[in-house]
């Protein structure tokens, strides 16, 4: 199936300090691409893959599951780690779950995470009903394009497949248990008005990690696709001040050595 305009995976080879941008559930690299991009212009080696059974059909992603999305990250990573001297991991809402779980795998391999509402759980009675719904019913309603900036649009399905979700809260309650072992620095940005994900997953993200070094902060103008929405030029400044504050090798203009 051809990918949708918007949804290719994007990848720049830049200095000895990389990083991996993980898109959210249903969603596809266009929600990073205006990061991804900052990041690159500052000489990062960037690397923003399509997970699988995204970014075509939601009838695509019926037939993948968490195992398929985390598998590509965890490639993604791997040789971003053959060319980088440091990698860093970055997601949004599911791609934060995705990086988190990079990080509690990988260890020193990761040198930090930057996740921007990342979800933790999928809520509401319905999500019990998972089960058995989801051989009954293929698809839901979306979850695209929670924006509050006027003509955001977030390229991504406007169904839900019933057993990928069921597959997604299974990969929930894996991460979660896994949460302990992220001792990286850790910067998790959230937006009070979230109608995906509610403000307790970040808060429960925050009780579980083992970092000492976490900062969080609030994205008060923006819904839950804050990197196409009012706060994203915050979120690039703050993520790329994160990344120097820990990698040498990236100045005060943010300019990678190699790049």
């Amino acid at each position: 199936m051809p990918v949708l305009p918007g949804a290719e995976p994007y990848r720049h080879d830049g200095g000895e300090v990389g990083v991996l941008l993980c898109h959210g559930f249903t969603g596809s690299p266009q929600s990073l691409r205006p990061w991804a991009e900052y990041l690159a212009e500052r000489g990062l080696s960037v690397a923003l893959p399509l997970l699988p059974g995204h970014g075509t059909r939601w009838e695509d992603m019926e037939l993948t599951g968490w195992q398929d999305w985390y598998a590509e990250v965890d490639r993604e990573l791997r040789a971003l780690r053959r060319r980088c001297a440091q990698v860093f991991v970055f997601g949004l809402s599911m791609g934060g779950a995705l990086a988190l779980r990079l990080a509690a795998r990988h260890g020193d391999a990761v040198s930090g995470v930057v996740v921007v509402n990342p979800a933790n759980k999928v809520h509401g009675l319905s999500a019990h009903a998972l089960s058995v719904a989801r051989h009954l019913v293929r698809s839901t309603k979306g979850i695209t394009s929670d924006i509050a900036r006027p003509g955001g649009v977030e390229v991504g399905y406007d169904r839900v497949p019933l057993h990928a979700a069921h597959s997604l809260r299974t990969f929930f309650r894996v991460v979660d248990g896994e949460l302990p072992q992220v001792t990286q620095p850790l910067l998790l940005l959230h937006s009070p008005q979230d109608h995906v994900v509610p403000p307790a997953d970040s808060a429960r993200i925050l009780s579980r990690v083992s970092s000492t070094d976490v900062r969080e902060g609030l994205l008060e103008q923006s819904y839950h696709v804050a990197t196409l929405d009012y706060d994203a030029d915050r979120i690039f400044e703050e993520s790329l001040a994160f990344i120097g504050r820990l990698a040498p090798s990236v100045g005060k203009e943010g300019t990678a050595a190699g790049g």
